[in-house]
């Protein structure tokens, strides 16, 4: 078994592990409003400001939040929204990942070929304020934790849950690994098919 591999499979161990606590806070539900924010964001290694309110004038907002970069299921995440990026930007829906990661981590991890590939924007939420608006909860960081290049995860990690907010500002879907039992993967797939119901391309 390759290094890479190890590392990915212990980071997942750890995540998993941190995660695996009794929730707090049940995420907010479908057709709630969507809390604003405005944060540090990270795109193809250019950190700006980025807010929900900016973000919804041009349509459907898919907020995806993820417990760390360079981990094994957010890395498979990161990817798979890059490569249906264009699918939801025809939709006419913005994606934005979030993260309790630094910008110097998310400046570093936005412009990843082999991840974001410079398709989206990623938040830094280091202090949770943005997940706790949305009922997340973020557990404390792992002593120890490294990601799959070696580097120390110095942060806590945000439960892996994806909201899509319509343009009037509300949740139109909710997606919780923890609740839901998804993979990474599925949450690009429901969200890409409920932006395009909004968007009336594909029937409901």
């Amino acid at each position: 078994m390759n290094k890479r591999l190890v590392l990915s499979l212990s980071v997942g161990a750890l995540v998993a592990g941190a995660l695996m606590a009794p929730p707090v806070f049940a995420a907010l539900n479908q057709g709630a409003a969507a809390p604003a924010f405005t944060a540090q964001a990270s795109k193809d290694g250019k950190a700006s400001e980025i807010s929900l309110a900016n973000a919804l004038k041009n349509g459907p907002v898919v907020i995806y939040f993820f417990p760390s970069a360079y981990t094994g299921g957010c890395d498979v995440e990161a990817h798979a929204f890059a490569t249906k990026a264009a699918k939801f930007q025809a939709a006419g829906a913005t994606i934005i990942g979030v993260s309790a990661d630094s910008i110097q981590r998310l400046n570093k991890f936005s412009a990843d070929p082999d991840f974001c590939a410079g398709k989206f924007p990623i938040a830094s939420d280091p202090q949770g304020k943005i997940a706790a608006s949305y009922n997340l909860k973020m557990s404390a960081a792992v002593p120890g934790a490294k990601d799959v290049q070696g580097a120390v995860i110095d942060h806590g990690f945000i439960s892996r849950t994806t909201f899509v907010i319509g343009r009037d500002g509300k949740i139109a879907a909710v997606f919780d690994s923890e609740t839901d039992h998804l993979h990474p993967q599925e949450h690009v797939a429901k969200s890409l098919a409920v932006v395009e119901q909004l968007q009336g391309n594909k029937a409901p």
